[in-house]
């Protein structure tokens, strides 16, 4: 078959999310002939997606998260009025993406929670599949666990879920750990996508704490702490576009420009593993047995939702800041989860084949139908 990715550029999760997925399609004998990817001002989408996609990459406008200065997290006003405003350029790639499907003419088109999605399939009645992959499906199930008193943010996030997969053929949720399928609401619970990369890694237990931000303006919280504990080093990975490429704040403290060769090798080596609690770090940790101290973005439900997952499924513990005492605490208490997160790692392959593989029986039927036509 024919693949087209549609990927959200937000954070980095989906981005390798869609490596994954393309390294284990071409495994097994389809093509990904393109991968269309939102971008915003601001919002770099990092060198490693060019090169590990193997495929051409489009870009697109697309609405992103604001955050407030120095660390204050999600600025739900700013966001909400800032997609608003640019109604109309949002628009105009809709219409991108729909000259550029007909241009590349795929059989399949596999969305990674992209926030036009659902919208194309129904504004421009799209007769190519779409397939939906994401973490945040998951949240659609009626076993998932949410925050306590979050009925409104719950409504909200599943409605922007539903929103990006309407018409969709399936949806696969991406879940930490195996749980039952839900044919009724169109929720087939699937294992994470990780890189080759990171299956190649041989873990070992270095000294370092290793933190992981999306947005450089949480810096701020780690240096707070850095400076009460300068005996405990740290090795931080941001996004910080006016820094050089590796910061040396002091002895013990230095700033790393987002890699991904060189982030996974501090990964495999750390002592544990400080995050915004995104779906797919976590995931890389877990299958190196690193534990993880998880910090939701403020304001941002959907992480909230992803380190209740992740302490559920045993990757560690979580906080509402980066205080990194509280994974120091936390670390004689951890228990291993590696083997079993592998094993159900490890059945992911020949699930995502099968799901997707389903299609290409029915697009070999049209192929033939219309050349008998």
């Amino acid at each position: 078959m024919r693949i087209l990715f549609l990927v959200q550029g937000e954070g980095r999760g989906h981005l390798t999310q869609a490596i994954s997925l393309g390294q284990i399609l071409r495994g097994a004998g389809h093509k990904v002939v393109g991968a269309m990817v939102g971008t915003s001002p601001g919002r770099n989408i990092p060198s490693f997606f060019q090169e590990q996609i193997f495929a051409p990459v489009h870009h697109f406008a697309a609405p992103n998260i604001i955050y407030k200065a120095k660390g204050g997290g999600m600025n739900v006003k700013k966001t909400i009025y800032k997609h608003l405003a640019h109604l109309p350029k949002y628009l105009k790639s809709l219409r991108l993406i729909h000259r550029s499907v007909k241009q590349i003419n795929p059989d399949l088109i596999v969305s990674f929670y992209e926030t036009y999605g659902g919208l194309y399939n129904i504004l421009y009645g799209s007769r190519t599949p779409m397939i939906c992959i994401a973490h945040q499906y998951l949240l659609l199930h009626p076993k998932f666990i949410f925050p306590e008193n979050s009925r409104l943010n719950q409504t909200l996030i599943n409605l922007n879920s539903k929103s990006t997969s309407w018409l969709a053929a399936k949806r696969l949720a991406l879940s930490f750990r195996e749980m039952p399928s839900v044919p009724d609401l169109n929720i087939t619970v699937v294992p994470p996508l990780l890189r080759k990369e990171v299956t190649r890694l041989i873990p070992q237990k270095g000294n370092f704490i290793l933190v992981y931000m999306t947005h450089h303006s949480l810096s701020k919280q780690v240096v707070d702490w850095h400076m009460e504990h300068k005996d405990v080093e740290l090795h931080c990975f941001w996004d910080n576009r006016e820094a050089i490429e590796e910061h040396v704040f002091d002895n013990t403290l230095t700033f790393h420009q987002i890699n991904s060769e060189k982030y996974l090798r501090m990964l495999a080596t750390c002592r544990a593993l400080v995050t915004t609690a995104g779906f797919e770090s976590v995931c890389e940790a877990m299958y190196l047995g690193k534990p993880v101290m998880m910090v939701p973005v403020p304001n941002h439900f959907e992480q909230e939702c992803n380190a209740i997952d992740g302490v559920i499924s045993g990757a560690g513990v979580t906080s509402r800041s980066f205080d990194l005492s509280v994974i120091l605490e936390y670390l004689p208490k951890h228990i291993d989860q590696s083997e079993k997160f592998r094993n159900w790692y490890e059945r992911g392959q020949s699930m995502f084949v099968r799901e997707i593989g389903a299609f290409d029986k029915s697009v070999s039927i049209h192929r033939k139908v219309r050349s008998e036509v």
